[in-house]
């Protein structure tokens, strides 16, 4: 049977409910839902695209250089060497890795190249150049050598922020990075030698020792300072010159103390050791950690854990010398009530964080308003321990003002925030802690786990220190964007 022509049959629904036709309105709100979900799902890039190195300057101040276009590629090479001397000359002076990344792709990419990657471990920097359909350029810069030179960190950092700006030029760049490295230090070395002797006497002050303590420990730091620069002369390696160094206050401080000169002798000891610690490579050792470099992590852990255990060595081995020669063991257990009144502590602080930016070759600008972060941190210091927040936390909740402080004041100085935050940090570290817990454990052999126990403990208070002067840039980046433009609009009109 065929159909006629025209005979159309309607379809069998089968009891189908019938459905009405979206209006435009559903229709919108459907389309939003969908796209919504794709969003919560898939995110608006690929998984797998690569992140654009320059968007690793995001956070710093160096977000979004000044491109400067016209047959830059042509000279790749030249501009990789200035690159490769600009992170060489970061490293010696201090800089943690993540600045010196973001400082080599910050004047790269201001001075046209594109293509860029870098490679920082701990002692070397490796800039790979690899532009489309040409033979790419690998260049490796290996550093050997470090040196106090906050001073010579902050010309570099006011080079890399003139560069991004815009307003220099390769080759004023490389006279203007020549003449930060050849220039003086801003403090000759009897000035450096009579700072370290300064901080201590002030800092011994601060512990509770009065004015013949803090005189005992000018000369003894005097001392020392003298026998570790006589060290370096004979290349002596660091490890053995810190814990020389260390043993010689430990027993000139047991030896005054068995004659009567000075009664705490735990409090000088501990104003000599203090400027030894590498508080700067712990900083930037943390840093690294948490910034994503755990190679460049990793060997500054194991140079900062070696320099603690040099001295640690060296109290050790006085101790030692000391019972062996019939020295009556002392009383760590003895407290000292505040030798000053607290206006004149915090002129103390003020003073001993000056000197420890001499001793660290800071630009004399920076010098006062280091001393006011200081004195920040230690009141900060003061009041946590005031509302019972405890030993181990209160360090590290002053270490974060620190840090915040530190990186508005710098940054508004054309400075880093490592050159300001390190010697204002240094007043928080432990040093009568690891000083009772090194003797409890040569000492007295019944109580060695007390000792252990006070080593982990100072451990804690350094590292929480230091991650809080971490935490402290962190949160200040958001209150220092404007300030790293108006630095950068400064550097155009100059």
């Amino acid at each position: 049977m065929t159909d006629r022509p025209g005979d159309r049959r309607k379809p069998h629904t089968g009891g189908l409910p019938k459905t009405e036709p979206l209006s435009p309105s559903q229709l919108r709100q459907n389309a939003a839902a969908k796209h919504m979900l794709r969003r919560l799902v898939q995110g608006e890039n690929p998984p797998t695209a690569p992140m654009s190195i320059v968007d690793r300057l995001a956070g710093s101040p160096y977000a979004n250089p000044m491109i400067q276009v016209g047959g830059v590629d042509t000279s790749a090479r030249k501009t990789m060497d200035f690159a490769l001397h600009l992170a060489e000359s970061m490293f010696r002076y201090g800089a943690g890795a993540l600045e010196v990344e973001t400082s080599i792709i910050a004047v790269t990419a201001a001075l046209g190249l594109k293509n860029i990657e870098v490679d920082i471990t701990n002692q070397s920097v490796v800039i790979n150049y690899a532009p489309k359909d040409q033979t790419p350029i690998s260049l490796l810069r290996v550093v050997r050598s470090w040196t106090n030179n906050y001073a010579g960190l902050a010309k570099v950092h006011q080079l890399v922020t003139d560069i991004v700006a815009g307003g220099v030029g390769r080759d004023e760049a490389i006279r203007r990075l020549e003449e930060a490295i050849t220039s003086p230090k801003p403090f000759p070395r009897w000035m450096v030698t009579v700072a370290f002797g300064v901080f201590s006497a002030a800092y011994v002050g601060v512990l509770g020792g009065g004015p013949g303590a803090s005189a005992i420990a000018f000369g003894s730091n005097i001392l020392i300072s003298l026998l570790a620069r006589q060290l370096g002369r004979w290349r002596v390696p660091d490890f053995f010159t810190t814990a020389s160094c260390s043993f010689v206050v430990t027993f000139l401080a047991l030896v005054l103390w068995q004659f009567g000169v000075t009664a705490a002798p735990a409090i000088v000891v501990v104003g000599g050791i203090l400027l030894l610690l590498p508080t700067g490579r712990l900083v930037s050792s943390v840093q690294d950690a948490i910034n994503g470099f755990p190679v460049t992590a990793a060997g500054r852990f194991l140079s900062t854990m070696l320099t603690f255990g040099a001295l640690v060595a060296g109290i050790a081995v006085a101790f030692v010398a000391g019972a062996l020669t019939g020295m009556q063991p002392i009383d760590i257990t003895k407290t000292f009530p505040p030798a000053y009144d607290l206006w004149f502590v915090v002129i103390l602080i003020a003073i001993a964080v000056m000197a420890i930016g001499i001793t660290e070759q800071t630009a004399w600008k920076l010098l006062l308003p280091t001393a006011g972060v200081g004195v920040v941190g230690y009141l900060v210091l003061l009041g946590a321990g005031a509302m019972g927040i405890g030993d181990r936390f209160s360090p590290a909740l002053a270490a974060v003002v620190i840090g915040l402080l530190a990186r508005v004041l710098a940054l508004k100085m054309g400075a880093p925030q490592l050159v300001v935050a390190v010697p204002a940090a240094l007043i928080l570290l432990p040093g009568l802690t690891i000083f009772r817990s090194m003797y409890v454990l040569t000492i007295e052999e019944s109580e060695i786990l007390l000792g252990a126990g006070g080593m982990l403990r100072a451990a804690a208070i350094v590292l929480g220190a230091a991650g809080g002067i971490v935490l402290g840039d962190t949160l200040a980046r958001p209150l220092t964007r404007s300030l790293a433009s108006n630095e950068r609009r400064r550097a155009r009109r100059r």
